[in-house]
C-alpha cells in the first residue's frame, strides 16, 4: 500500500483536496458569469493571441514548437468560442468534484490537466502548485475521497455497470440463440 494512501493521511488529504477545489471554483466561477468567457471567447482568444506572440510586438511565451502550432491552429479556426465555455464550466466542475469529494480522482485528472496547459502556454503562476497537489490526490485515491461523495457515489455506480453488463451478456446470449 502506497503511504500517501495511508488513512493517516485522510483527514490531510481532505484538507488539500478541499482547498484546491476552492481554487478552482474561484476561477471558474467568474468566468461563468463573464460573457467574454460564456458569449464570444473573446478572453480565450486574447489569452492564446497572447501567449502565441500573435500580436503586434508579443513575443511567443509558448516553448514547444508543436504546442505553439497546436494553440496557433485553434485561434485560426476560432475554436475560443467553445474553450471559453469548456474551460470556465470544466474549472467550476473541477472545483465542485474536489469539494464533495464526488468523482475526485477524475475531477483531480482533468484539473491537473488544465494546469499542464497554461504551463505549456508559459504562464507559470499557481499552476505548478496546483498540478503537483492534484497528482498526489490522483496517486492517494481513496485515501483522498474517503471523507466525501465518493465512498457513497462509487459503490453506486460500480453496481450500475454492474447491471449494464448483465443486461448487455443477457441480450447478446439470447441474441445468439
Amino acid at each position: 500500500m502506497s503511504v500517501l494512501r495511508s488513512r493517516w493521511l485522510q483527514p490531510v488529504w481532505l484538507v488539500a483536496r478541499v482547498w484546491l477545489g476552492i481554487q478552482w471554483l474561484e476561477a471558474g466561477w467568474h468566468k461563468v458569469l463573464d460573457p467574454k468567457w460564456m458569449v464570444t471567447g473573446e478572453a480565450v482568444q486574447g489569452y492564446w493571441m497572447r501567449v502565441a506572440g500573435l500580436l503586434p510586438d508579443a513575443k511567443p511565451m509558448i516553448k514547444y514548437g508543436w504546442y505553439h502550432s497546436f494553440i496557433t491552429w485553434m485561434t485560426e479556426n476560432g475554436h475560443h468560442v467553445f474553450m471559453g465555455k469548456l474551460v470556465a464550466v470544466g474549472e467550476v466542475l473541477v472545483g465542485v468534484g474536489l469539494i464533495l469529494g464526488i468523482f475526485t480522482v477524475a475531477a483531480a485528472f482533468f484539473g491537473a490537466l488544465m494546469n499542464l496547459n497554461y504551463m505549456l502556454c508559459g504562464t507559470t503562476s499557481s499552476n505548478p502548485v496546483l498540478y503537483t497537489l492534484s497528482i498526489l490526490i490522483m496517486i492517494a485515491g481513496p485515501a483522498a475521497y474517503y471523507w466525501g461523495g465518493d465512498r457513497f457515489v462509487l459503490p453506486y455506480v460500480s453496481r450500475l455497470l454492474s447491471r449494464i453488463r448483465k443486461t448487455r451478456r443477457t441480450r447478446t446470449a439470447s441474441a445468439q440463440a
